[in-house]
């Protein structure tokens, strides 16, 4: 199947000025970039709809119709950095990137050491074996049963903080195994190797309906955002304001819409504007 940027389907004819209005604006200068006239992005690119290599090899999803955006308005060449996501945040400390974009989970203990830019807001899902033969509805029902998650995400986290409340009730511990992609993941489901993933919803929705695999439960711990992050505080301000000009003419509500993403408005620090949170010094 040929898989096109569903912003471009949905959106793209209303909004068919976006581009002329970008190079209208006055483009922001000196803006400390790695390379001259480039916003390099990394992302790992294993988690459609958001994120993910169609059958033709390219680059497709929110974050990357996203990432095109908001270059195009700093009127700077995108260029992405497919990595795993273990490295991404290495990688940005070490000037690999200006900016990881892969829907990273805003924590205030991340906001203490990079600058993070919410952009939309996430829900978990257990992704379960097509038909959910196992009857899951819940964490409560992994006991004692092997559960995958991506490395080092939020996911990992949540599911260890939950496998240890849940130990501490009396339940047996569950098999908790972590790779290096959600692609490696749900290759380990579709296998038989593990029993259950904990990840996105979308990225649960999205093999459900191609008839993969069954969202076991969904809408789990609904509320963390996803961030754009960033080294240097003056490119992350610079974002946050072609944001903002994307919220402000609709570019940013048809994105949203196109890809059923919950908006930055349900999230309940949200500020009423798009700006980067950093505690550190």
């Amino acid at each position: 199947m040929k898989h096109t940027s569903l912003f471009t389907l949905a959106a793209g004819a209303a909004f068919g000025m976006t581009s002329t209005l970008a190079l209208a604006q006055d483009c922001p200068v000196d803006l400390p970039v790695i390379d001259a006239g480039i916003l390099t992005m990394s992302i790992n690119a294993t988690i459609p709809p958001k994120q993910y290599i169609n059958e033709q090899g390219k680059l497709q999803g929110l974050h990357v119709d996203l990432g095109n955006e908001v270059a195009k308005r700093l009127c700077l060449e995108p260029k992405y950095q497919n990595v795993d996501f273990a490295v991404q945040i290495p990688g940005l400390d070490a000037d690999r990137w200006d900016m990881i974009n892969t829907g990273l989970y805003f924590t205030d203990e991340r906001a203490g050491f990079m600058q993070l830019v919410p952009f939309s807001v996430n829900a978990l899902a257990l992704i379960a074996a097509h038909g959910n033969p196992m009857g899951i509805t819940g964490p409560e029902d992994l006991a004692g049963k092997v559960v995958g998650v991506e490395i080092a995400g939020f996911e990992e986290k949540k599911i260890r903080e939950i496998n240890d409340a849940q130990m501490a009730n009396g339940l047996a511990s569950m098999d908790i195994r972590v790779f290096n992609t959600y692609g490696e993941t749900f290759l380990a489901l579709g296998g038989g190797q593990i029993d259950a993933v904990f990840a996105g919803d979308a990225i649960g929705s999205h093999y459900q309906q191609q008839g993969q695999f069954t969202k076991a439960a969904t809408g789990l711990f609904p509320g963390t955002p996803g961030a754009f992050a960033f080294d240097e505080p003056v490119l992350a301000q610079a974002v946050a304001d072609a944001m903002n000009a994307m919220n402000a003419d609709g570019t940013y509500d048809a994105m949203m819409d196109a890809y059923g993403t919950t908006k930055m408005d349900a999230w309940d620090r949200w500020p009423g504007e798009f700006t980067y949170f950093y505690s550190g010094k």
